[in-house]
């Protein structure tokens, strides 16, 4: 398995964010990790990501614990903006380029005009939206073992949605990465989606190959999470 998650728990004061969470994942897989607010989604992925520490449990990304080593083959997209505000467009991408082996500001360039994204503007002049968008350039502008895209759509109108979409899942993965996934907009991915679990109160409520879930519950896996989140 390329993503190993071993018996994961993280307290914080007062709350468990995670409680006993354990899933693999193989390369070149789409795991789809659904659930509402406060589920212990954005902590799963800081842990992965060797952002913050687990309390308890250990992760593995290719053979390799997560730390130091396992940053130079994952792009981390947090659903806050990792960016600096005061940098321009290009220049925050050739600041970035220097830390990541392989980033290709050929692909940048070709992803900033097919997102219609100015390159010359700071970044902090831009909408929401823009900024989102600016996070999936960075994820797919290097070659990135594994990909993690905390809720990536927030903030990105609904009509450019759809297209982002199809291009990244379609164009820019070719297999070869590993993409892990958190959104709450569950209907737009769906048909992206292979394998997925639902996290509850830090919990793995559920979890299974995308279309053998659709198939025994007998619904989508918007109904389904409706169902568990009602």
């Amino acid at each position: 398995m390329f993503v190993q998650v071993n018996d994961v728990w993280k307290k914080y004061p007062g709350k468990w964010a995670l409680q006993g969470v354990t899933f693999d994942v193989s390369k070149g897989k789409v795991l789809g990790v659904l659930g509402e607010n406060g589920a212990g989604k954005s902590t799963l992925f800081r842990i992965i990501a060797s952002v913050t520490r687990p309390s308890k449990g250990n992760i593995m990304v290719d053979g390799i614990p997560v730390g130091l080593e396992t940053r130079k083959i994952v792009a981390f997209l947090p659903e806050i903006n990792p960016f600096y505000g005061w940098m321009k467009v290009m220049e925050q991408f050739e600041f970035l380029a220097a830390f990541y082996e392989g980033w290709d500001m050929d692909k940048t360039r070709e992803l900033l005009k097919f997102m219609d994204l100015p390159d010359n503007d700071k970044i902090g002049t831009l909408s929401r939206g823009q900024q989102a968008k600016l996070k999936m350039v960075f994820a797919f502008s290097w070659p990135a073992k594994l990909v993690l895209m905390d809720e990536p759509l927030g903030g990105i109108d609904p009509p450019a949605r759809k297209k982002i979409i199809n291009t990244f899942f379609h164009e820019f993965r070719f297999g070869e990465q590993t993409i892990i996934m958190s959104t709450h907009m569950v209907s737009e991915v769906e048909e992206f989606v292979e394998d997925v679990f639902y996290l509850k109160k830090g919990k793995i409520v559920l979890s299974g190959e995308a279309d053998r879930l659709r198939e025994e519950k007998g619904t989508s896996l918007v109904g389904i999470f409706e169902e568990i989140a009602g």
